[in-house]
């Protein structure tokens, strides 16, 4: 059974620094693509940050130079730290596993960026 188990999530005012893990189960993590989305009420759901199989990473326009994604093989997590947030970031965010057309979401973490 796969499992893809987000923590980290929680309150933090404006400026302040998150980190968000995503622990896997139940899948060869290391040949996975891994990504980050995000969603709020009445809107799709959006790419935050995708990590390859390889380390390569990409981020959303909105948060370059803020967010940074990472993976540690060894342990089949994969992890966003998030640095001078926002209010406009708070969502629920949620992990992505994607490979040869399977894909599995985690159940999400909400974030809320307020003072």
């Amino acid at each position: 059974q796969v499992q893809l188990v987000e923590s980290g999530g929680g309150l933090v005012q404006p400026g302040g620094s998150l980190r968000l893990s995503c622990a896997a189960s139940g899948i060869i993590f290391s040949i996975y693509h891994m990504a980050w989305y995000r969603q709020v009420p009445g809107k799709q759901r959006e790419l935050v940050a995708d990590i390859s199989s390889r380390g390569s990473t990409s981020y959303a326009d909105s948060v370059k130079g803020r967010f940074t994604i990472s993976r540690d093989n060894a342990k089949n997590t994969v992890y966003l730290q998030m640095n001078s947030l926002k209010p406009e970031d708070t969502a629920v965010y949620y992990c992505n596993a994607y490979y040869g057309g399977r894909i599995y979401w985690g159940q999400g973490t909400q974030v809320t960026v307020s003072s």
